[in-house]
C-alpha cells in the first residue's frame, strides 16, 4: 500500500474556509508534512488550490515522487468536471466525492420520503462526471460517508460500469450505516480506488451507539485484516490517514424511524454488527473530545498532533515508507 496524508482535522484543516479568518495549510505543506512524516503522499481538498500555482504543486510532488488525490463533494457533473480537469492537470490518481444526503451518524429520516429519487439523481451525476474520468484518465470515487451503504455503492459501481468509477473506502464509516467494518470491505472490494485510515471508539447509549475517532490501531477495526482484504483485490492503492471527525457521531440504529430508508437486512447481518458493537463496546462516559468541550485552541492541536504520531507509530508496521 502506498500511505499518506489528508487535510482534514484541526492540525491541518482548521479554519479550512477564507470565511473563518484563520491561516489555512497550503498544498505544499501538506505534502512537506507527508514527507517528514516518511508517507508517500496527500488527498488534497480541491478548495485548497484555489489561488494556488497548480503547476508548481504538481512539481513539487513529481520532483518528490508523492502520489496526489483530490477530494471534493457532491455529484453534481460541471463542478465534478473542473475537479477532475485540475486533478489531470495535477497528474492525480483519484477524485474522491461524497454525495451527502443522510446526516453524519447516516441519518436518513430528514429525506426517507425521498431518499429513492435522491439516489437517482445521484445516479444520474455521477454517471456523467464518469464520461469525464475516463476523457482525462483519472478515477472518480465516491466515499462512504456515513450516508451511502454498501448495497448502494455496490449498485452505483454496477450502473455505473466504468474502471473509472469506484469507491473511496472510509474504513470506520461502515458503522454508521449499520454494517460489520470487515464485511464491508469485502463486499466493496473489487470497486475500491482509495482508502480513508480512521479508526473508532464505540459508546453505547440507549438510542444505539456512539463514533468517537482514536488513534489508528485503538479503536475497533482490525488493521491487519481489512489490509490483507484490499491487498487481495488493490495491492498498490492509496491510502490516506485521516485524522477528521473531530465530533462524535451518534449511530441511533435502535431508533423505530431510523430503518425505512435503508436496505433490507438480514437477521444475520443486524446481529453481526450488534455483536460487533457490543464486543468492543466502551461504558465510560468520557467520550468527547477537547474539540468538543470548547477547550483553547492548542489544547485541540496537542490532542490532535499526539493521536496523529500515535497513528503514524502503529502504521509503520504495515509499510516501508
Amino acid at each position: 500500500m502506498r500511505l499518506g496524508l489528508t487535510a482534514y482535522g484541526t492540525v491541518f484543516s482548521m479554519g479550512l474556509t477564507p470565511q473563518s479568518g484563520r491561516p489555512r495549510i497550503k498544498p505544499i505543506q501538506l505534502l512537506e508534512r507527508a514527507r517528514i512524516c516518511g508517507l508517500m503522499g496527500a488527498e488534497l481538498p480541491a478548495v485548497l488550490l484555489e489561488g494556488e500555482d497548480i503547476d508548481a504543486v504538481a512539481r513539487y510532488a513529481r520532483e518528490h515522487q508523492l502520489f496526489l488525490n483530490l477530494a471534493t463533494g457532491g455529484y453534481a457533473p460541471e463542478k465534478l468536471a473542473e475537479t477532475l480537469e485540475l486533478g489531470a492537470r495535477l497528474g492525480v490518481e483519484t477524485v474522491r466525492t461524497v454525495v451527502g444526503g443522510a446526516q453524519i451518524g447516516g441519518d436518513r429520516r430528514l429525506i426517507a420520503n425521498r431518499w429513492k429519487a435522491f439516489l437517482e439523481e445521484v445516479l444520474e451525476g455521477l454517471r456523467a462526471a464518469t464520461q469525464v474520468a475516463e476523457h482525462v484518465g483519472v478515477n472518480l470515487a465516491v466515499e462512504n460517508h456515513q450516508d451511502l451503504a454498501s448495497e448502494e455503492l455496490l449498485w452505483l459501481c454496477n450502473a455505473i460500469d466504468s474502471s473509472r468509477f469506484g469507491i473511496t473506502l472510509d474504513t470506520g464509516n461502515p458503522l454508521a450505516t449499520a454494517e460489520e467494518p470487515l464485511d464491508f470491505v469485502r463486499r466493496i472490494g473489487p470497486h475500491l480506488k482509495n482508502v480513508h485510515l480512521k479508526d473508532y471508539w464505540i459508546f453505547p447509549t440507549d438510542e444505539g451507539y456512539r463514533l468517537a475517532r482514536s488513534p489508528i490501531g485503538q479503536g475497533v477495526i482490525d488493521f491487519p485484516q481489512l489490509f490483507a482484504i484490499v491487498a487481495e483485490f488493490c495491492p498498490d492503492i492509496t491510502m490516506s490517514l485521516e485524522m477528521g471527525a473531530l465530533e462524535a457521531r451518534h449511530i441511533r440504529v435502535l431508533a423505530d424511524d431510523y430503518w425505512p430508508a435503508y436496505p433490507q437486512r438480514s437477521a444475520p447481518q443486524l446481529a453481526r454488527v450488534l455483536r460487533f458493537v457490543y464486543t468492543n463496546a466502551r461504558q465510560s462516559e468520557n467520550w468527547q473530545t477537547p474539540f468538543e468541550r470548547h477547550e483553547p485552541a492548542e489544547v485541540i492541536v496537542a490532542y490532535e498532533e499526539q493521536q496523529l504520531m500515535e497513528s503514524l507509530t502503529y502504521l509503520k508496521q504495515f509499510t516501508h515508507a
